[in-house]
């Protein structure tokens, strides 16, 4: 059954009485079929106007809507073949990061990313995508691997942010951002950084210091939750949308502020209403910038990253 947000309540009253048309359809002699038509043509046009004209904090609703593709389904549909990879070699495996060599359309990746985890049990076994220092320990390892051995990075945020508990701060959490941060400003390889759902803060930037950053049109990223924005400026969580809009969170916002090099198209209504379609578009988005990327020396690669990264603000 489809979860729908609180600005969607018109399309769900519209996409049930369809559903009950149906049922009446299946059951009876009585012809619905033109009726059941204009209800579905008013329902696309209501979610077309909805999604055409969304909110900054209406987008962060999205962005966060617990249907929306997860780490396992984009291997499933981006990769012809995934080995993960475990562990920082230091302390843990953290769950909340996961990442393995891949082949995209027959090319040899490093593919790196959140996992938020799809019901509550493996919500809990993922810490809800929020990693900690052994996650981006983690992620450094399997950065440095694709540097030694010339594979292309991909990653793919989706993070309210790293974990903020005590242990995480005790085993150098701000350490480890930052570390991961400079070692994907640093590599020789080709890279490529997707937010595919929420960018949070520098729990995000750890794994997106990429040569080209993508975004799905109702994805969000910013330092910052707006919930946590608001609370800092308005002592109160109350203000988010006010805050939403401030940050400028949405892919436009950061396109036009050059934070992002290119927005991906989702399917009508978001990538929680067709994944298979919305996955479809970033592969080839993906593909489209790591042949474009392939043709760059280590150094220049190396340069333009840095370069790219220094030019924000």
């Amino acid at each position: 059954m489809r979860t729908y947000l609180d600005f969607e309540k018109p399309i769900a009253e519209l996409e049930a009485r369809v559903a009950e048309l149906k049922d009446t359809a299946r059951g009876g002699d009585i012809d619905l079929d033109p009726e059941i038509e204009r209800l579905e043509g008013k329902s696309e046009r209501l979610l077309r106007e909805t999604y055409g004209r969304l909110t900054p904090w209406q987008k962060t609703q999205v962005a966060r809507h617990a249907e929306r593709p997860h780490f396992r389904d984009y291997v499933a549909g981006l990769t012809d073949e995934f080995v993960p990879l475990a562990g920082d070699r230091a302390f843990a495996d953290d769950q909340a990061i996961i990442g393995g060599l891949a082949r995209i359309d027959g090319r040899k990746v490093m593919l790196i990313g959140h996992e938020k985890g799809a019901d509550t049990q493996s919500r809990l076994k993922h810490n809800f995508g929020m990693a900690k220092p052994e996650g981006y320990r983690k992620a450094i390892r399997l950065m440095d691997l694709a540097d030694r051995f010339g594979l292309p990075l991909v990653t793919l945020v989706d993070t309210p942010g790293a974990f903020p508990g005590v242990q995480a701060e005790e085993r150098g959490q701000a350490e480890a951002i930052a570390r991961a941060t400079e070692r994907g400003l640093g590599l020789k390889v080709p890279s490529v950084a997707a937010i595919v759902g929420e960018g949070g803060s520098g729990g995000a930037v750890a794994i997106a210091a990429a040569n080209r950053v993508l975004m799905f049109e109702h994805a969000v990223y910013s330092v910052i939750s707006p919930e946590g924005c608001a609370s800092i400026l308005w002592r109160t969580a109350d203000k988010a949308a006010d805050a939403a809009e401030a940050m400028k969170v949405t892919a436009a916002d950061l396109l036009s502020l050059h934070v992002i090099d290119r927005i991906v198209p989702e399917p009508l209504g978001g990538a929680h209403r067709n994944a298979p379609e919305a996955i479809a578009n970033l592969k080839q988005a993906i593909v489209e910038e790591l042949d474009t990327l392939g043709a760059l020396s280590p150094e220049a690669l190396r340069k333009a990253r840095r370069e790219k990264f220094l030019a924000i603000g």
